[in-house]
C-alpha cells in the first residue's frame, strides 16, 4: 500500500506542477500567447484552457472531491493531452513538442491506475 501511495502522489504532483503550476504562473506570458496562436486558436482558448486545467489538479489533488468529480478531472486531462498532441502534429509535423503531451498522458493514466489501486484497498479494509 505505501508504494502504491508513492507512486499516486509521485505522477499526481508531477501532473499538479506541469497542468496547474506553470499554466498558471506562465500562462500570460508572450511565449504562451505565441504558442496558443501558433497552433491556430484564439487567445482566450488558453485562458479558458488555463481555469479548467487549475481546477482540474485541484480536483486530483484533494482528497476530500468526490471521486465522480475526479474521474471527469482525469478525463479532461487526458482529451487535453491527446488533442494537444494532435494539434502539435498537425502544425508542426512529427515534432517532440507533439510527442510530449503522450509521456504526461503516461503520467497521468499511472495516477489513474494508482488512484484506483488506492480506493479498491480502502474499500476492501472497511
Amino acid at each position: 500500500m505505501k508504494k502504491a501511495k508513492i507512486i499516486f502522489w509521485t505522477t499526481t504532483i508531477l501532473i499538479f506542477l506541469f497542468e496547474g503550476v506553470m499554466p498558471a504562473l506562465t500562462s500570460q506570458s508572450e511565449m504562451a500567447k505565441e504558442g496558443i496562436r501558433h497552433l491556430g486558436y484564439p487567445e482566450y482558448f488558453g485562458n479558458a484552457l488555463v481555469v479548467f486545467k487549475i481546477l482540474g489538479v485541484l480536483a486530483l489533488i484533494i482528497p476530500q472531491v468526490p471521486g465522480n468529480v475526479k474521474e471527469w478531472a482525469y478525463a479532461g486531462f487526458g482529451f487535453d493531452f491527446i488533442f494537444a498532441s494532435i494539434s502539435h502534429f498537425a502544425v508542426d509535423g512529427v515534432t517532440f513538442d507533439g510527442f510530449f503531451p503522450l509521456i504526461v498522458l503516461v503520467i497521468l493514466a499511472i495516477s489513474y491506475i494508482y488512484y484506483h489501486k488506492i480506493n479498491r484497498y480502502k474499500n476492501n479494509a472497511l
